[in-house]
């Protein structure tokens, strides 16, 4: 399965991404940079040493967007660190170069050039946006785009940067908004509601910690991230939403899905809130009654999806 990865790095994008190339079937294509979890030059950065950290250095890595579609990005230092990497960014290898094409063109010639093109986009969806502005045949050629974004309200997840939105969504709402309303062949969306299902309790991380180099390397920069949740929960769990994401498209039967239409709020209160008409209560709304119907995660099978991520992480 051929992959292109939209991506803000971060940590829980370092583990996704550590998954992803564990896994034989899918063959990384192309990454792509955003701004999001730190500034697009940092999150560039971030994603080159994390390929060679990874050994995929041959990966071909564009910079995509520095700021949203509309308004100022909010980054998310407190979670992630300044560097987006619990601060050991610097300690990942350096000398690899991104490429001179930036991400959504970069995205839209691998679309013509590669058959059934899979992308998994797990940042603000600047870059995806972007594209189908300068091709919308794009959303036709994919065979599926998977977001992690949004919340939807259940389980009592309604957001994580306010109390309406998550946070790669409303860093970009437009964006977000001009997405879901393309007519994709498949387009998934694995929101908070799902994401906070699947969590991982810090003792089964132990392997990571006596694994040696890149594990060890993964188990230290997860320990603030856990330091985050401890405050946010009340309890040391770590929440690995990309990762999640990610293995909805390896299997996406570990997950309980509805579709319908679905929208963004830009402005006010609810500002970047995701909201997605699985009733058809909006079938007399011509806002509605226009956009395509796609699946969002209702809910994840947590210990099949742990077993998925603990096993990937801890490979040397």
């Amino acid at each position: 399965m051929k992959l292109w990865f939209d991506t803000d790095p971060g940590v829980d994008d370092a583990l996704a991404l550590t998954l992803l190339l564990a896994r034989p079937e899918w063959q990384l294509v192309g990454l792509s940079s955003v701004f999001g979890n730190a500034g697009v030059a940092q999150t560039t950065r971030n994603a080159a040493g994390l390929l060679a950290l990874l050994g995929r250095p041959e990966v071909p890595l564009h910079r995509g967007a520095a700021a949203p579609l509309r308004g100022e990005a909010r980054l998310a230092a407190e979670v992630h660190g300044g560097d987006g990497l619990s601060g050991l960014a610097a300690e990942l290898p350096g000398g690899l170069a991104e490429r001179a094409t930036p991400a959504a063109e970069a995205l839209l010639e691998a679309s013509r050039r590669e058959d059934a093109l899979h992308v998994v986009a797990v940042g603000p969806l600047t870059n995806i946006a972007q594209a189908l502005r300068l091709d919308p045949g794009l959303a036709t050629r994919l065979a599926s785009l998977t977001v992690m974004g949004g919340a939807f309200g259940l389980f009592g997840f309604s957001g994580n940067v306010s109390v309406a939105a998550e946070a790669n969504v409303h860093n970009d709402p437009r964006a977000a908004a001009e997405v879901f309303a393309a007519p994709w062949r498949c387009l998934r969306v694995v929101g908070l509601d799902a994401t906070h299902r699947v969590r991982i309790e810090p003792e089964r991380l132990e392997a990571l910690r006596h694994a040696g180099g890149r594990g060890a390397w993964l188990w230290r920069a997860v320990q603030p991230y856990l330091d985050f949740y401890a405050a946010w929960y009340g309890q040391r769990v770590l929440v690995a939403h990309d990762a999640t994401a990610l293995l909805a498209l390896l299997d996406p039967g570990l997950f309980h899905w509805r579709q319908g239409p679905l929208r963004v709020v830009e402005g006010g209160l609810a500002h970047g809130q995701s909201l997605q008409d699985w009733q058809q209560l909006g079938r007399l709304d011509p806002e509605w009654c226009a956009l395509p119907a796609h699946a969002v995660a209702q809910d994840a099978a947590a210990e099949p999806l742990i077993h998925l991520c603990l096993d990937a992480w801890a490979r040397p």
